[in-house]
């Protein structure tokens, strides 16, 4: 029997969606537009994924929700949104983290993954995979200054993901680091987490459950004067 997966993805200005069968995206409906457009266009792609998919909400197995960190208002209406579908059909809600998703975009046989998204200023949320996509350092709300994942990047390859590219590539200036442009946090690398958290019943109390705010930032230590 399929297992279908509902996956929602608002943590960023990319009102996303799709519908995953076994893993795999059979349809994808997304939008990126500057306005964060999600509390009106949500519903209608949930809506059209599930018609071109010409399936109902009661063959979806489950509801995956990417659950930050990311936009403060988008997480919540993704939340709202994936909660009210899970007491309505009596389905169990799956959370994904939102930086795991991204880094899934980059295909890579060696070197590290860094999925950053743009907070404020001079301040990105970060998390660092490897090539297979296994997190090797947590979830960190960093201030960036030029020697920031020197570390990585004095070892070999590092791939930077997400909006908080920009900022980052007129920063660090290292022949190591590859800049990934123009690519947000997508419902479309959600559909084969969920099914691997499905099949491990690893969801969530869906009365409980809140997104991941990460909101404290590291303060780097004023450099020495000359």
């Amino acid at each position: 029997m399929s297992l279908y997966i509902l996956n929602i993805e608002t943590a960023t200005t990319n009102c996303s969606v799709s519908l995953s069968k076994d893993g795999n995206t059979i349809v994808l409906k997304e939008d990126n537009d500057k306005s964060y457009s999600h509390a009106e266009r949500l519903h209608v792609y949930i809506d059209t994924v599930l018609k071109e998919a010409n399936i109902t909400s009661a063959d979806i197995k489950a509801i995956a929700i990417s659950k930050g960190p990311g936009s403060y208002t988008g997480l919540r209406i993704g939340v709202s949104a994936a909660k009210g579908l899970c007491f309505a059909l009596d389905k169990p809600l799956i959370s994904i983290s939102t930086l795991e998703a991204l880094a899934h975009q980059v295909i890579c046989d060696d070197g590290v993954i860094v999925a950053m998204l743009d907070a404020r200023r001079m301040e990105v949320y970060s998390a660092i995979f490897d090539s297979n996509h296994n997190q090797i350092r947590e979830t960190q709300a960093q201030i960036l200054e030029e020697n920031t994942f020197s570390d990585y990047l004095e070892l070999g390859k590092v791939y930077f993901i997400g909006n908080g590219v920009e900022k980052t590539k007129d920063l660090i200036q290292h022949p190591n680091a590859i800049f990934i442009e123009d690519k947000l946090p997508s419902a479309n690398e959600m559909g084969l987490l969920a099914n691997n958290k499905y099949k491990k019943s690893d969801t969530e109390d869906v009365a409980y459950f809140e997104p991941y705010y990460l909101k404290d930032f590291v303060a780097l230590k004023p450099k020495p004067k000359s």
